[in-house]
């Protein structure tokens, strides 16, 4: 088979709708990851729900129902992210496939724990440990991509990219990890997050810097709702801030064309 024939790129992630009390009014708050990167000589700030590729545990299992796909790079693979190039013929079946393994609570052919990703990222963002006590989770279903977009993502840039999404809901219940995700948002200012890039790579890093973005989700939906269906699945600016699109996928009260809910 050649490449070529791989012309569908499929990417399976967990995404993480995470709510913390503000510690000085009890108001709910959701907390995106933000993040910016150098791009063409510029810097790139967007929000992002907490959340990462899902891992391919059993890539076997995948073979023997659509023989051979491919990883989209060198990282993907050795990463096991579940960021795979498919015959476009092959979709329904992958899709039906991933939703079936993402049902189940510590599967062994796909990684359904968001847990991993959550460390991970709070460790970036906020140098904070976040430990099992800090918070619980509960699963509220999956979110289907059906029309192919091309993709950005550096790893395999323009390739006509299906999403699926595992939806979290992320309660943090400890003070001082609610107060250090509030007081992040407030200090990392757009322009520190860029000086932060910019010194970053002069000192020979990847141009890169991760902070935190806090917003009412009554703002945040309301923003969405003045759109109509059709135009929500875009990047939005909310209160100076730029999210991306995937936003949207923890927003199950939103309708979006374009999202299918499992």
């Amino acid at each position: 088979m050649t490449n070529s024939e791989l012309g569908l790129r499929v990417s399976v992630a967990t995404l993480n709708r995470v709510f913390f009390p503000d510690p000085h009014s009890g108001t709910p708050m959701l907390a995106l990851e933000r993040k910016a990167t150098q791009s063409d000589g510029g810097v790139y700030v967007r929000a992002q729900p907490f959340g990462g590729a899902v891992r391919l545990l059993d890539p076997a299992a995948l073979s023997a129902l659509i023989g051979d796909f491919e990883y989209d790079s060198p990282r993907s693979r050795s990463e096991q992210d579940f960021r795979i190039l498919i015959r476009p013929a092959d979709w329904q079946t992958v899709r039906d496939f991933c939703v079936r393994h993402l049902r189940n609570d510590g599967d062994s052919v796909l990684e359904t724990d968001p847990g991993r990703e959550l460390v991970e990222e709070f460790e970036e963002c906020l140098q904070a440990k976040l430990e099992p006590h800090h918070y619980s989770y509960r699963s509220i279903g999956m979110v289907v991509e059906n029309a192919p977009t091309p993709t950005n993502n550096a790893r395999s840039p323009g390739t006509p990219t299906v999403r699926i999404y595992r939806i979290y809901e992320v309660q943090i219940s400890d003070p001082a990890l609610s107060l250090a995700l509030l007081t992040a948002s407030q200090q990392h200012t757009e322009a520190l997050l860029r000086d932060k890039v910019l010194a970053d790579a002069r000192n020979g890093g990847r141009g890169r810097a991760n902070t935190v973005l806090t917003i009412a989700p009554d703002v945040l939906r309301n923003a969405y709702l003045r759109l109509a269906p059709e135009e929500r699945y875009a990047p939005i600016n909310v209160d100076g801030h730029l999210l991306t699109e995937s936003v949207l996928a923890v927003l199950n009260d939103i309708e979006v064309p374009q999202l299918a809910w499992q």
